[in-house]
């Protein structure tokens, strides 16, 4: 019987020429691609001027740049940060410095200069790709040998930069640091993950195995690159098979459906809350036409799902162009959600509409892919299957098979950078890593989770409550902008909580309440209490909520909009 032919087979024609190793370098990977596909579009942006540049053109000005940083005295495994906004000129820093054998050290733009100086600092960085709004202001207390700028409103401008003349580049090696990804800091300070090209390039290919990928797809870049998740489910993924990346600038949805559109995207990824308030949305806008019009589509979209989950077919595209069009999904082949979990209703609303829709899990410390839901064999309450050659057990087991999650597998992290305590603590023997998400795996290897082991709510009765499960059941609540589910302190003693909601109302919900003339605080609340008292019914009586706080200011997130939970769960004890 021949092989199974993987995605990655048309490797082998390229292995002992240009590449040795099991898996491709990245700069090894991007060269690849471009013998494949020179002429094929590879980075796109539509403001504040059209920037369009094929593989080939990508190419010369990467190897022109990284000339010329060798050129500047940057040496293999030397640090170089990139920041700014999602951009050509941000991949190309990026790669560019892989290029010229150094390691990259990508820095959220959102980040105090402060912030970023001490991350710069922390990590040896010696050059720094920084984008014009931050510019002056970053590497005021860090010593920089230079500072390149990611914007032609300031000089040196990273696109003027390139150095035909050949350089001695020494290339890195597949178990070589490629970079250096400092995690967002919900859980506590910033921690720089230590990730090799074999981490990065081995998750790339084995996720494409739940989800086949073409040159012809298009990627949108739209949450920022810098994050995990966006740097390799979206920026890597399209560079390894010659597809099109699109960067998107700005989470505005009117912006997103005019780059969606304008760009032919197939492939759009993002996070819980923006698919949450686009389904959010759609569906508001269909009730606006009438409660007979809003009961028919939901007929139809049950039946669309059933079809598409008995039969493997998708009828909902056909069935429902119209409402795709409008929001610029028509093109679109695949939407993928990660970086927390979805709500089941959500998942289920889309694949009726005749989306592939499907969800992800993992972690920055695992590059990040660990499972992916197959778009022909997805199951709407989980984070998806296993990724080949990731092994997974669930350790401190309850009666109900539930635990924390363990994982081991190539794109599992080298460590902390400087830091090797907090790489014990989370590192476990025989090359495990303690997630710190709490969950289980069905007998075919699909993995659901119930939450984060930190956020635990422990209950009267010793009642085991994880927030997530139950800030999903307000996600389709329009009046809801923001949830946030904590703990607080009813016996010191025996150390258990009670369960309290912090609410922030939507700007929808609070301008209808302007123009029906009842928007007082008093209101509000009202509204807000009779939503909780129907969640609650729904809930056992150890998961009902006792307490609610109706706030006035929206609650503080990341740039990968997750709320920053534990600065909240100390205000509100």
């Amino acid at each position: 019987m021949a092989a199974e032919k993987k995605p990655w087979s048309f490797l082998d024609e390229y292995r002992g020429t240009e590449f040795s190793g099991r898996w491709p370098t990245l700069p090894e990977m991007f060269s690849i691609t471009v013998k494949r596909f020179p002429e094929r579009r590879c980075l796109t942006a539509f403001s504040p001027e059209t920037l369009e540049l094929t593989y080939q053109e990508t190419y010369d000005k990467v190897t022109g740049i990284a000339n010329n940083l060798v050129k500047s005295g940057v040496q293999k495994g030397d640090r170089v940060a990139v920041t700014g906004k999602n951009s050509p000129e941000w991949a190309i820093a990026y790669l560019s410095v892989l290029y010229a054998g150094g390691v990259v050290v990508p820095l959220d733009y959102q980040l105090p200069a402060k912030t970023m100086d001490a991350l710069m600092k922390h990590s040896d960085v010696k050059i720094a790709f920084v984008d014009e709004e931050l510019f002056n202001e970053v590497g005021k207390e860090v010593s920089l040998e230079k500072k390149i700028s990611l914007s032609p409103s300031k000089k040196p401008y990273l696109l003027n930069m390139v150095v035909k003349a050949h350089q001695e580049r020494i290339m890195p090696e597949e178990g070589d640091l490629a970079a250096i990804l400092y995690t967002s800091g919900t859980t506590g300070s910033p921690k720089g993950v230590m990730l090799t090209h074999s981490n990065l390039v081995s998750d790339c290919y084995l996720a494409q195995t739940h989800m086949t990928l073409y040159e012809t797809d298009v990627f949108y870049a739209l949450l920022p690159i810098h994050h995990s998740y966006t740097m390799l489910a979206v920026f890597i993924e399209a560079l390894s098979v010659g597809a099109e990346l699109v960067f998107g600038k700005k989470l505005v949805v009117s912006q997103i459906f005019k780059d969606l559109k304008q760009g032919n995207v197939t492939m759009f990824l993002g996070v819980p809350m923006l698919f949450n308030k686009l389904i959010k949305g759609v569906m508001s806008g269909i009730r606006e036409k009438g409660i007979a019009v809003y009961g028919l589509i939901r007929f139809l979209m049950i039946i669309s799902g059933l079809i598409k989950k008995t039969f493997k077919v998708n009828p909902g595209k056909k069935m429902f162009k119209g409402i795709l069009k409008k929001i610029s999904l028509d093109t679109n082949r695949i939407c993928i959600c990660g970086g927390g979990p979805l709500p089941s209703s959500t998942f289920k609303m889309f694949n009726q509409l005749g989306i592939d829709f499907v969800q992800g899990y993992g972690l920055t410390e695992t590059s990040p892919i660990l499972t992916l839901n197959p778009v022909t064999a997805y199951r709407e309450s989980s984070v998806g299957l296993l990724l080949p050659e990731v092994e997974m057990k669930i350790i401190n087991q309850d009666e109900r098979g539930v635990g924390e999650i363990a994982v081991k597998g190539p794109m599992v992290m080298q460590g902390y950078y400087k830091n090797k305590e907090a790489t014990d603590e989370i590192m476990l023997e025989g090359g495990w890593l303690n997630t710190g998400d709490v969950g289980y795996l069905d007998r075919d290897g699909y993995l659901y989770l119930t939450g984060r082991k930190r956020s635990l709510i422990v209950t009267e009765g010793g009642k085991n409550v994880f927030p997530e499960e139950i800030e999903d059941l307000f996600q389709l609540y329009e009046e809801v902008e923001q949830i946030l589910i904590l703990g607080y302190i009813i016996d010191k003693k025996e150390k258990t909580e009670g369960i309290q909601a912090l609410v922030y109302p939507s700007e929808t919900f609070t301008d209808r309440m302007k123009q029906a003339g009842t928007a007082s605080d008093q209101e509000m609340e009202k509204r807000i209490n009779e939503i909780i008292t129907e969640v609650n019914k729904g809930l056992p009586a150890y998961k009902k909520i006792s307490r609610v706080h109706v706030l006035s200011e929206p609650l503080e997130m990341t740039t990968t909009k997750k709320i920053k939970r534990f600065k909240y769960a100390d205000e509100y004890k």
